[in-house]
């Protein structure tokens, strides 16, 4: 549902910027649709605005 690779989303839940994940077992994670979803609706209204790793301006 997020093309970002793991580590990217475990980095960004870190820093507050993604929902954090919900421990299924002890090796399986899952994250509440309805905030994933809130999240995607939040980047769509940021837009071009959103910040992009490796990009100057």
């Amino acid at each position: 549902m997020i093309p970002l690779a793991e580590r990217t989303i475990f980095n960004m839940e870190q820093r507050g910027d993604f929902p954090r994940r919900i421990a299924l077992t002890s090796r399986n994670v899952a994250w509440d649709l309805a905030e994933v979803e809130e999240w995607i609706e939040a980047r769509k209204v940021l837009g071009a605005a959103a910040s992009r790793p490796g990009r100057t301006i």
